[in-house]
């Protein structure tokens, strides 16, 4: 046989193979009947639900969605299964009774009762890791008998966890080779889908975890929540379109087709689209105790999760070139009434007269104005010049910020069922998730609105937006701290601490108990700024950022990372009583980025961080990272008990950026201080620092560790 014909009957069979049974699986179900949700798509709220995937690619089309999308030709299903073999690893026997800590502490999160997905979980004994592409559970209680009892090796990237008893909730990402034929093309053709899997480990023996479910959602892994026993899971993906198939979303569990989500879309059209799908899974149950639906909407910036809603926030970015389109409509309505009368009736009569076109009409309109301004004296000129800069620029200003918008779709849970509730628009952008807050029935939101223009320069001012539950805005205060940008806000029942900054670090308490008229009750000055803020009490505040000075150039030079303890007592005064600043330029810490990485706890006294420091007289390259460990009250501020280290032996403590030995989470057990890096689990006496034990941790080089350093 020629080498063309073997080629050529190798085609064939591939494409008998997959043109009988593997096209599309939404031209045939695998077997099993499609699953819907088994709920009455909402009605009204400008909210409608696609019937089959035509549909999509109908509305995808109008809206313009695949105008600069190149079709490979690359569609369709036909799946290659790429779950690797597991590797046995011989368990560690577990002492069937053993003693647990009385007081331990859980990971920082911002809504009580919303736990937050990390990469380390703790509960009164055991300490679980994802170190690479594996899942740790170290018996970590009493310290000096820690060691690890099972190592578990994770299909696909992982990304971080959940603990819920005895269960354990893994989150990975993994890509899915399928093959379709794609519109007139000839032959099935191979290309890769992200999924999200969401791994149910049954861990009531910590020393032989078994996988009970392996769920896989379609798209990348956005964020999730877990309340009670339900993990909420949000997953985007751009909706491809290979010509002729489009993937809709699909939930799975292993190789079952458990749920195609109802897909759902508004009357209010977008820049962009993503599919938007939220998730809810029972860990708990051993059925398929799954919901999920679908949202045709913007690219999910920002996430905030109460007990009972969740609220999804995307930015509404202005069209291309809106501005040209916009340019007649500045003129008639800023310019003209500017105008002298005389001039200005001429230039109405040529506005409404239907016999002349747009470029006729501008032709003679043009021909007035080079008449009117070359009948001015100079100065009359001038006057009129800056009268009509000054109301175009004013005119500019209002168009760039209302272009610039916030979009939040709110979406009610409650034991897993989903149901979408409302969409409302604010001015500006949020930071992150702290930027918003769900209280007595009002979603409040504090963003920054940032843009350029060509005769103002740069632009920006904060506002505070407070929202019915219909997200109707019902309060708001705009345009603060003009020229600055907010870096933090915590919100604590009827009051806001937002911190904003471009020179100094102005501290603003902002009484929120009158939703419909919210008002700055006071602000603090000082330098330096703070990207995370954190509860101490009803009265006190921690602050942690960066310290700042006015350098020779007349500018702001950013120096180490700061420490801050602020008393609110007095709302009107607010005051800040210590500070500790770390290291020089260049010094940084986790927990200016997550909050998870911040461990504090008020009856203990405990602060620590993990810190990357730089020192006057060391190379950048070369840094000490680690954890600095505080005592902090509100009498003595804050005292430094000590730093750890997890360098070990000769190895130089000043390693370069980013180093495995970095520290990242710390928790504590009792009396007991555990830090945490990529190599090893280090634990101190909590008082005094004295080393008790380490384990080493399977680290491995060049393996994807979830949520680097940097980010």
């Amino acid at each position: 046989m020629s080498v063309k014909f073997k080629i050529l009957a190798v085609i064939l069979l591939v494409v008998a193979i997959l043109t009988s049974g593997c096209l599309s699986e939404y031209e045939r179900n695998d077997g099993i009947d499609d699953v819907l949700s088994g709920t009455e798509p909402e009605t009204g709220l400008d909210l409608k639900k696609f019937n089959n995937s035509g549909e999509v690619i109908d509305f995808l089309e109008a809206a313009g969605e695949y105008r600069n999308i190149y079709s490979y030709g690359y569609g369709g299903r036909g799946s290659a299964d790429m779950t690797k073999v597991m590797e046995e690893i011989a368990p560690v026997p577990v002492p069937a009774e053993a003693s647990v800590a009385e007081d331990y502490s859980t990971t920082n999160i911002q809504v009580a009762g919303v736990d937050e997905a990390d990469f380390v979980k703790n509960d009164d004994r055991y300490i679980y890791l994802i170190c690479g592409d594996k899942l740790v559970i170290i018996d970590a209680y009493p310290a000096e008998d820690a060691r690890i009892v099972s190592e578990t090796e994770i299909d696909g990237t992982a990304r971080d966890m959940y603990l819920n008893g005895d269960r354990l909730v893994v989150f990975t990402q993994d890509y899915e080779e399928v093959y379709t034929i794609a519109e007139y093309d000839y032959i099935p053709r191979p290309r890769s889908i992200e999924n999200t899997h969401l791994h149910i480990y049954d861990i009531s023996d910590r020393s032989d975890p078994v996988e009970v479910k392996d769920y896989a959602v379609s798209g990348s892994y956005y964020q999730s929540r877990m309340i009670g026993d339900y993990v909420y899971l949000i997953t985007t993906k751009y909706p491809y379109y290979y010509g002729g198939v489009i993937d809709l979303p699909v939930v799975r569990e292993s190789s079952r087709t458990v749920l195609k989500p109802d897909i759902y879309y508004f009357d209010n059209p977008e820049d962009s689209y993503n599919f938007n799908t939220i998730a809810s899974i029972d860990i708990m149950s051993d059925e398929d105790d799954v919901n999920a639906k679908t949202f045709l909407m913007g690219y999910s910036n920002n996430l905030y999760v109460s007990k009972n809603n969740i609220y999804i926030t995307y930015q509404k970015n202005p069209p291309y070139r809106y501005y040209d389109a916009l340019q007649e409509e500045r003129f008639y309505d800023v310019v003209v009434p500017l105008l002298p009368p005389d001039v200005r009736s001429e230039i109405e009569k040529i506005q409404e007269d239907d016999a002349l076109n747009s470029y006729e009409k501008w032709d003679e309109i043009s021909g007035i104005l080079e008449d009117m301004y070359n009948s001015m004296d100079e100065g009359d000129k001038d006057d009129l010049l800056k009268k009509i800069e000054d109301a175009v620029a004013a005119w500019d200003a209002e168009l760039e910020a209302a272009m610039r918008k916030t979009v939040i779709q709110k979406f009610a849970i409650k034991d897993g069922r989903i149901e979408y509730k409302a969409r409302g628009e604010v001015e500006g952008y949020p930071l992150n998730q702290f930027s918003m807050d769900e209280y007595n029935g009002y979603f409040r939101i504090a963003t920054t609105t940032s843009f350029w223009m060509r005769n103002r320069g740069s632009v920006e001012y904060n506002n505070l937006f407070v929202l019915d539950e219909d997200l109707e805005v019902v309060g708001s205060l705009e345009k603060l701290a003009e020229n600055e940008r907010i870096y933090s806000t915590r919100f604590m029942g009827d009051r806001l601490y937002m911190v904003t900054f471009k020179r100094i670090d102005p501290l603003f308490v902002i009484d929120l108990s009158n939703p419909t008229d919210p008002a700055v009750l006071g602000k603090l000055k000082i330098p330096g700024f703070s990207d995370y803020l954190h509860p101490y009490d009803e009265d006190h505040i921690i602050g942690i950022g960066k310290e700042t000075d006015s350098n020779e150039w007349g500018g702001v030079s950013v120096k180490g990372v700061k420490l801050a303890l602020f008393d609110v007592s007095d709302v009107t005064d607010p005051k800040q009583l210590d500070k500790y600043e770390i290291g020089t330029s260049g010094t940084d810490s986790e927990a200016l980025r997550d909050h998870k990485a911040f461990l504090f706890d008020k009856k203990k006294n405990l602060l620590v961080i993990p810190i990357r420091e730089v020192e006057d007289g060391y190379s950048r390259q070369r840094v000490w990272q680690g954890a600095y460990v505080f005592s902090l009250s509100v009498d003595e501020g804050f005292d430094l008990k000590g730093r750890i280290s997890h360098f070990e032996g000769d190895e130089d403590e000043y390693g370069y950026w980013g180093s495995p030995s970095a520290v990242r989470r710390s928790l504590y057990m009792d009396d007991v201080l555990y830090t945490i890096s990529a190599k090893l689990l280090k634990m101190n006496d909590i008082e005094t620092l004295e080393e008790i034990n380490e384990v080493k941790l399977p680290y491995e080089e060049n393996t994807y560790y979830p949520h680097p350093y940097w980010r």
